[in-house]
């Protein structure tokens, strides 16, 4: 079908509207401003005579490209395909396509994959790779491109974001383990370069001193990546240190699991010797063996709640918006226990 005026005009003959009610109706971001009766009627004739909306024809009125980019450090963390899923469904309800780039935690990566987007002109972006100190961000700000943090903010929170409440969740995770009786417990983080590793592993020290416990700075870990392998070469220091823990607060879910392996592979079990705790609950954490109890955090929310905030900077981009913080909730399951007396 010729994407032209003409067949807008040919639906509007049909419905026996205006062609700019049908313009309308075929515009996401105008959809609203007619009745839902006549758009509906209007979207089973387009679809019926296999009409489209031509994007380009489109961006050379609004000067948008209805193209927006989602960066993440690495794809292959469960905690990101639910934020990117909701980010690209509900810009997609607005007309949006979305394009996905992996910058596998690497800042050169990343501003070569920032070079390809500007070079699209994309309307806007969804930043999951910032650190606290983050010279891209300024770029963002220089190109005068619209942006919105998510699961990452910076130093000074002078970004729009959308993030979880890290220290409160690990403070959730540190009451749950006291409640059952632990005393010596071990933390196990992520890089502190990082909003989120570095909120996590500042909770855990004043939910320690909440609870008039110490952090002991010998079996507290910090590690280079949030991988199940860093958390198993840190729960392997762990061990090592002869220091005595009967529980360890994992700062994600893949550092749980690389604990997981470590105390099996010296001897011993999660939760009769040693409970774990971690945080996401990422897919299948629920089938650990045993089940992780861990602190849940609303990924598709996050993900909607960007893609709501990038739409409004896109329209407005003038528009200084407050950021978002939503709620973990602590998930109990079988990878925690009273501590064990032979500890």
């Amino acid at each position: 079908m010729r994407k032209s005026p003409s067949g807008i005009k040919e639906i509007a003959r049909r419905v026996g509207v205006h062609h700019s009610t049908v313009s309308r109706v075929l515009n996401p971001q105008t959809r609203s401003l007619v009745s839902m009766k006549v758009a509906a009627r209007i979207l089973d004739i387009a679809e019926a005579l296999g009409y489209r909306r031509n994007p380009m024809a489109v961006g050379l009125k609004t000067r948008r490209s209805f193209t927006i980019g989602v960066i993440v450090p690495d794809l292959t963390n469960p905690v990101f395909p639910p934020i990117v899923r909701a980010v690209e469904r509900t810009m997609g309800k607005e007309g949006y396509v979305t394009v996905l780039a992996d910058t596998d935690n690497s800042i050169e990566t990343e501003r070569f994959v920032l070079d390809s987007l500007y070079a699209r002109q994309v309307d806007g972006l969804v930043l999951a790779t910032a650190l606290l100190n983050d010279e891209i961000i300024a770029e963002c700000r220089k190109r005068q491109v619209p942006f919105v943090l998510v699961n990452r903010t910076i130093a000074g929170a002078t970004a729009t974001s959308v993030v979880t409440n890290d220290s409160y969740g690990i403070r959730l995770a540190v009451e749950h383990l006291v409640g059952l009786g632990h005393r010596k417990i071990a933390y196990v983080g992520g890089p502190l370069n990082t909003s989120t590793s570095k909120s996590r592993h500042e909770g855990f020290g004043e939910a320690m001193r909440a609870f008039h416990l110490r952090a002991d700075p010998r079996i507290t870990y910090e590690c280079k990546s949030l991988t199940s392998d860093a958390g198993s070469t840190a729960c392997q220091s762990l061990i090592q240190s002869k220091r005595r823990f009967t529980a360890i607060v994992a700062a994600n879910d893949l550092l749980a699991l690389g604990c997981y392996a470590a105390l099996d592979a010296a001897g011993l079990r999660c939760s009769a010797d040693i409970s774990v705790t971690g945080y996401n609950d990422m897919p299948f954490a629920e089938h650990f063996a045993p089940p992780l109890t861990t602190l849940r955090i609303p990924l598709t929310e996050m993900g909607n709640q960007a893609a709501l905030l990038l739409l409004r900077k896109i329209r407005d981009p003038k528009t200084v918006l407050p950021s978002v913080q939503l709620q973990p909730s602590l998930i109990v399951r079988g990878s925690t226990a009273r501590p064990s007396q032979s500890r």
